[in-house]
């Protein structure tokens, strides 16, 4: 039998005896992980629970071998015992596979939700509660520090005094009072304002014929609210002391039999159901499945639900929406408040403001509020404790608004919404996240066929594509533009598209008179929610070429440390301004975008801007090229001035790591060249056009290559730069290369040769004569390939450049091949390898064995061709080169054929044309031919 007790030390227990847990910080990973068993918890947000809101550097580090200790830990659980328990990654985050049962919290729980059940019978609900107060062996999660730990203990601690009172009952339905006046006798003094622990055991000094003790009792607790609430027992004390001074006390019974003066009301505060609601299917369903009594509560802290999301995204439309629908299964009633988190004049509703009006809504009269707030939520969980209420909190603004009002009893739930994603409330309170995001399309259509009927939409498809893209599918800023094709009949769909596309920098088109269906005011009302430094960088996201921002790239627009960025963009993404795509890659949704962008334009002065601008330009220029080095060491380096103070560059450890990179910012590079070509930022568009050579060619990104050199050449003209001028002809010839526009490749080549003379660049210049002796190899005119490779040989050797050597001596073998002096091309090739392979070049050692597969194969020798070529296609797959893979694999089908493995040729050519095919490339058709014409192999 496996336990992990939480209700006290973090322990581990197995067949009956403690098995090691370690340190508290190892401890404190193993609780969090405890509180969410079975249920995916993010890295983050363990960090979040173990170090809190500023972790020390190398937290994660920290983190990830506290894990592999808890792994270990785990193993042992299986000893002598079946499966052990085991801790899983999963895409959510780490899940630790084990039954919720095993966790004493848990079973805590589950003994009293069996306790509840109508059909239990008395004795056995005793002995039930009594197992369930067994399990607390102290304070819980003791001796582990962190804020996160002191809130779950504050939660947890809540919940015992209620178990204690409602075993009581039970003991005293039984006629047993005796363990009754022990335990409590103790209990009360831990908490000596609990009305209900003071009334439970007067009544068991009564049944036990102690009527003195339990006046006494009354007295104390009398003495108490009076010196520190300033308020008098309430109303079911006041009876019971009546009662017993009466001597005619009843016979004890269930605490929902309260004596009272008249009927309490039930309260009904549920504002109007949103008309015409479309859409959010699986987050209704999602919210149905919490509701009392559905299968999945066994393991829910409290049902809780945060519905979150930005601005305008219908958190609260679908929380009234859901609340109205299941309103019959809370026969309590119905508590609702607008905290106002976010109102733009600031008016927030505090906590005690709220909880004020929820006590005079549950019928408790002014004079008996307390005046402090600790006391009000004390009497507000009281008057829920046994109840079936539905409590909707709406708009709050963080987790200490939303604490005091949320009771403590399992039959009610509460929905919260707020555009923070309250992670504190989900990590503390064990509340249940549901993120609301934009409307899928078809939801977004509905929307609009709902407001102005399906036959208006459906007269004019395309504009409503358009609406619906314009309006990010914004459930707020569709209902704008419906709300005003519905009062404007005689415009056209067409008409408000076209408004909306010419508006696309601008969220005027979403302006209004009421600021509650104001886009810009909506989005403004989050906004001034932020911190400074998190406001200024929600502003600079306006600035930033790409879709997404990395936590580098927000560190460099800032000029701030990464701890720093990091904390500001978690910031952004719980007020919902921002989304976290992919890990450590945020977004906002285009209108946002919009907004970032007027207020950037507004709130910063140019020079702000234009440092902000330098800065990533930086950062993405000395980042790429620390990128292609990685993916090509043999590259020269461009001569870069020092970044400017506060720029983050990112550094990789592996080529699969740069490519990633390069992928990930494929579109946002390409915007940085386009942005910076007529700015005073030029000189940058050549530059970081050069970095993505490597990544274009290896990737099959040739049209994009060839575009961005085209607009870096312009650019290098208009500026002057001779060197930029060489280097964009260089990469245009690469680009035109692949595309087989040798004519081009030649042209510009021969440009680019002419610039490094001039510059006196023999690298460059050897690099111009490789490229073209390869072009004049494609077309056949291998004798005058030669003279440029050999020139290119003893321009390499001059510059002491070993790699570029190594790459010239291959050509010259593989044009020798071309030829026919296969043994010739042999020994120029082997020679090219050794020395590739003591520069630890895969790319240059791939390009080699591939050049020995064909002379090996011209030669006869099959296998060793086929051998060749797979070695060739392992350092290609290495290195991301695609096309090159294809042409690998188009001759690895030839040496298979020729060798007499029809069915191995068949599957090389097969997938050379996937390759090729996905890349778009002209060399598709004729190897899809060769296909068709050997299908009887």
């Amino acid at each position: 039998m496996v336990e992990f007790r939480v209700l006290g030390p973090v322990e581990v227990w197995a067949d009956g005896r403690r098995l090691p847990a370690g340190q508290p910080q190892q401890r404190a990973v193993l609780a969090a992980l405890l509180v969410d068993a079975g249920q995916p918890v993010t890295p983050q947000t363990l960090v979040d629970r173990v170090w809190g809101d500023t972790p020390p550097q190398g937290a994660r580090q920290s983190l990830h071998a506290h894990i592999a200790r808890i792994r270990r830990l785990l193993r042992l659980t299986g000893e002598g015992s079946g499966a052990p328990s085991r801790l899983l990654l999963r895409p959510g985050g780490y899940v630790l596979d084990i039954d919720a049962e095993h966790v004493d919290m848990q079973r805590f729980r589950g003994l009293l939700r069996q306790s509840r059940e109508p059909e239990c019978p008395d004795p056995h609900r005793v002995l039930l509660l009594r197992e369930a107060l067994t399990l607390w062996r102290g304070e819980p999660l003791a001796g582990l520090p962190g804020s996160w730990a002191a809130r779950i203990r504050e939660s947890w601690w809540q919940q015992y005094p209620d178990a204690a009172v409602a075993w009581a009952h039970a003991e005293l339905r039984v006629a047993n009072p005796e363990p009754v006046i022990s335990r409590l006798s103790e209990l009360v003094g831990e908490y000596p304002l609990v009305e209900s622990l003071a009334a439970v055991l007067m009544r068991a000094l009564y049944a036990a014929g102690r009527g003195p003790d339990a006046l006494g009792q009354y007295a104390r607790i009398r003495s108490r609210l009076a010196d520190e609430l300033g308020v008098d027992p309430g109303p079911e004390l006041q009876a019971l002391h009546q009662a017993i001074l009466r001597g005619d006390m009843e016979a004890p019974r269930d605490r929902d039999a309260r004596p009272a003066a008249g009927r309490q009301p039930v309260p009904a505060q549920l504002p109007a159901d949103v008309s015409g609601f479309t859409g959010r299917a699986a987050h209704l369903a999602h919210l149905d499945a919490l509701l009392p009594g559905r299968s999945g509560q066994a393991s829910t802290a409290m049902r809780i639900v945060v519905v979150s999301g930005t601005a305008g995204v219908g958190k609260t439309a679908l929380a009234v929406h859901w609340a109205h629908s299941a309103a019959s299964r809370f026969p309590d009633g119905h508590l609702y408040v607008n905290l106002r988190g976010f109102d733009p004049a600031d008016q927030v509703i505090g906590p005690a403001e709220a909880v004020h009006g929820f006590l005079g809504a549950l019928g408790v009269a002014p004079e008996r509020i307390p005046a402090q707030l600790d006391a009000q939520a004390a009497l507000y969980r009281s008057l829920l404790a046994d109840k079936s209420m539905l409590i909707l909190l709406d708009n709050a603004r963080d987790a200490e608004q939303v604490r005091p009002l949320l009771p403590g009893a399992a039959g009610c739930l509460v929905v919260v919404t707020s555009r923070n994603a309250l992670v504190g409330l989900i990590a503390a309170e064990g509340a249940v996240p549901v993120r609301l995001d934009q409307l899928a399309y078809t939801e977004a259509r509905d929307l609009m066929a709902g407001r102005l009927g399906e036959a208006r939409v459906s007269a004019e498809p395309h504009a409503t594509d358009e609406m619906i893209t314009s309006c990010s599918r914004l459930p707020l800023a569709l209902s704008v533009v419906t709300a005003r094709a519905a009062t404007c009949p005689g415009h056209t769909l067409s008409t408000l598209a076209r408004e909306l596309r010419e508006a696309r920098d601008s969220l005027d088109a979403f302006a209004g008179s009421d600021p509650t269906t104001n886009v810009r005011a909506v989005f403004s009302w989050s906004y001034h929610a932020l911190s400074t430094p998190a406001a200024r960088l929600f502003r600079l996201v306006g600035l930033h070429p790409g879709t997404d921002i990395t936590v580098p790239a927000a560190a460099s627009m800032m000029g701030i440390p990464i701890r720093q960025a990091r904390a500001l963009l978690t910031e952004l993404v719980n007020n919902n301004l921002l989304t976290e795509n992919a890990a450590g890659r945020y977004g906002a949704h285009d209108l946002l975008r919009t907004y970032a962008v007027e207020l950037v334009a507004s709130l910063d002065t140019q020079a702000e801007r234009e440092s902000a601008e330098q800065r990533i330009l930086d950062h993405y220029l000395y980042t790429a090229q620390s990128a292609a080095r990685m993916l090509e060491p043999s590259r020269e380096t461009l001569t870069l001035a020092a970044p400017c103070a506060g720029v983050a560059p990112v550094v990789f450890t592996s080529p699969a790591e740069a490519m990633a990179w390069f992928v990930a910012e494929h579109r946002a590079l390409l915007t940085a060249i386009q942005r910076t070509a007529d700015t005073r930022f030029g000189a940058y568009t050549w530059k970081l056009a050069w970095t993505l050579n490597t990544y274009f060619s290896r990737q099959g990104h040739w049209h994009d290559q060839a575009s961005i050199q085209h607009i870096a050449l312009e650019t290098a003209q208009r500026f002057g730069d001779r060197s930029g001028q060489a280097h964009a002809h260089a990469g245009l010839a690469r680009a035109y290369s692949r595309l087989h526009r040798h004519d081009d490749v030649q042209t510009h080549l021969r440009a680019a040769l002419a610039l490094h003379r001039e510059l006196g660049n023999l690298v460059g210049q050897a690099r111009a004569h490789h490229g073209l002796g390869f072009s004049l190899s494609h077309r056949s005119r291998h004798q005058e390939a030669l003279g440029h490779i050999q020139e290119a040989i003893d321009l390499f050797t001059e510059a002491g450049h070993k790699t570029g050597y190594a790459e010239s001596l291959n050509a010259l073998g593989w044009s020798h091949a071309l030829l026919g002096n296969y043994h010739q091309a042999l020994g120029y090739c082997q020679q090219a390898l050794t020395l590739m392979c003591e520069l630890g070049d895969r790319h240059g050692q791939a390009n080699t064995w591939d050049s020995l597969g064909y002379v090996h194969h011209r030669l006869g020798h099959h296998n060793q061709a086929i051998d060749c070529y797979h070695r060739a296609l392992h350092l290609f797959r290495q290195t991301g080169e695609r096309y090159l893979q294809a042409e690998t694999l188009a001759r690895l089908g030839d040496a298979c054929l020729a060798a007499g493995e029809s069915e191995s040729a068949g599957s090389a050519w097969t997938h050379a044309l996937q390759i090729l095919a996905d890349l778009d490339h002209p060399d598709a058709c004729r190897l899809r031919a060769k296909l068709h014409e050997t299908a009887s192999f």
